[in-house]
């Protein structure tokens, strides 16, 4: 569901809003609360959204009824204050009231909240800290406290204004594309303030700029996506540099209109091989997935730090597709383990924006979804690593182990082999346990049985030669 939904059931008439807004699914960005509940016990989903994206939670709404507020209507007064009462610092909400029919057929009201990002962590005021997560809002620890603590420095870049652009001089096409999205009836103003893409002084934030500015990369000429198609496996350099002639294209513009270019010209430019394929003939099928390596160019540019002056690049080769993206997954996340990491959001107005606008899933599932497309057409598993400034997925033309041979091998060989494959380059070992952040003896124990089962040789002059490397056997 994007977040434009609950925009959209919040406009139905007073007898269906109940219903609609009861059939809508939580997450990310909506939550539903009981009216019976006490007014502190609204703190932690204040916090949640906070700490995360910002969100709508509607109140007066439990378990399929529309129970309204008519039973206790001065506890809506008290919801009003649940942010100055029970989180620190005070959570930045909007409160209004919409007209509904409750379960007994009355007339009645529903409380509605609508929760902004915060610009730094908030917490409870017994110092409980939540985020909000898919349609969780989870307790952090300690730790993840002091992680989010560490990443929301960088995360608000998006929040800051951006000068005096006013909202007349946007990209008219792109915003009225994102007013009938979200089923706006109010002002461009209004929808603007409700996505927090201006400020609290009515000044365009730097996402409504990058988002809908008619050229963004006047004020940051950082904002682009380079796309370049190699001739061989290798990159090369000077005199045996394998780009393709004509294949080096800088695609600039805002964000919706960015994206949908890069992709179509990735789609062009992308190797092609003849398959089998499920109408019983050879038909050309791309060497990675579309949805596999549309869903990374998505995450690079809506989960980007935009305060690196530095762009994001979509290099192609003959057997993988690089694209590499400045700023490093926030400390929530461990990149060894891609599968485990959280839903976080650098930019999260950015984020929230272009799941109205329908780019991309925008729920978390991205770099699931990134696995499963690569192991459903039977290709290696997407391989991340991590600069000191940027973050880098490989999608590779290479199958997958077997399943019988993996049976027979150590758990883990499939991931030091993705590593070596990724690289692009023989690596030594030591090489291999910096890249994947894991111990010696595992990579070596690893390293071995992909060499006994010919994954992998060993290319050395001596069992003790420290310039010794690992190949791929298929090279």
């Amino acid at each position: 569901m994007g977040s434009n939904d609950v925009d959209v059931a919040l406009a139905e008439s007073p007898a269906d809003v109940g219903p609609a807004l009861l059939a809508l699914p939580e997450d990310q960005w909506f939550d539903r609360k009981s009216s019976r509940i006490a007014p502190k016990d609204l703190g932690p989903a204040l916090v949640a959204f906070a700490n995360a994206e910002g969100g709508t939670i509607i109140i007066g709404l439990h378990n399929g009824v529309v129970e309204g507020f008519s039973n206790s209507p001065k506890k809506l007064s008290d919801f009003r204050q649940a942010p100055f009462d029970f989180t620190s610092p005070p959570v930045r909400s909007k409160f209004f009231e919409v007209d509904c029919i409750n379960a007994k057929g009355n007339s009645d009201k529903l409380l509605i909240v609508r929760v902004d990002p915060g610009e730094r962590v908030h917490e409870l005021m017994n110092g409980d800290c939540f985020l909000r997560v898919g349609d969780e809002s989870r307790k952090l620890n300690f730790a993840q406290r002091q992680e989010l603590e560490y990443d929301r420095g960088q995360s608000q870049y998006d929040a800051l204004p951006v000068g005096k652009i006013p909202i007349k001089d946007l990209d008219k096409g792109l915003v009225s594309d994102f007013l009938a999205s979200v089923g706006a009836k109010g002002s461009t103003e209004q929808v603007f303030r409700a996505r927090s893409l201006l400020t609290s002084k009515g000044e365009l934030t730097t996402a409504g700029y990058l988002l809908f500015g008619e050229h963004p990369q006047d004020e940051f000429p950082q904002a682009h996506v380079r796309v370049l198609r190699f001739l061989d496996v290798k990159r090369g350099t000077g005199a045996r540099l394998g780009l393709e002639e004509g294949a080096d294209v800088r695609i600039e513009g805002p964000i919706p209109r960015a994206i949908n270019e890069a992709q179509e010209l990735i789609n062009s430019l992308m190797p092609r091989r003849r398959a089998l394929g499920t109408s019983g003939k050879f038909e050309p099928r791309p060497i990675v997935p579309r949805d596999a390596w549309l869903e990374g160019l998505v995450n690079a540019v809506v989960h980007r730090s935009y305060s690196l002056s530095d762009h994001i690049r979509v290099e192609i080769y003959p057997n993988r597709i690089q694209i590499e993206s400045p700023g490093r997954f926030p400390g929530l996340a461990n990149p060894q383990e891609p599968l485990k990491i959280s839903r976080f959001a650098r930019n999260p107005r950015i984020a929230r924006v272009c799941a109205d606008l329908m780019i991309g899933q925008e729920l978390g599932e991205g770099i699931r979804r990134i696995f499963e497309e690569m192991r459903r057409t039977g290709l290696t598993d997407p391989v991340y690593t991590q600069t000191q400034a940027s973050v880098r997925l490989v999608l590779s033309d290479v199958p997958r182990i077997d399943p019988r041979t993996a049976l027979r091998m150590p758990h883990g060989s499939q991931r030091v082999l993705n590593a070596l494959r990724a690289a692009g380059t023989p690596l030594g070992t030591g090489e291999v346990v910096e890249l994947l952040g894991l111990s010696r003896p595992y990579v070596l124990t690893r390293l071995r049985a992909l060499e006994s089962e010919g994954f992998v040789r060993w290319s050395g002059k001596s069992p003790r030669d420290p310039r010794a490397v690992w190949l791929i056997s298929e090279e």
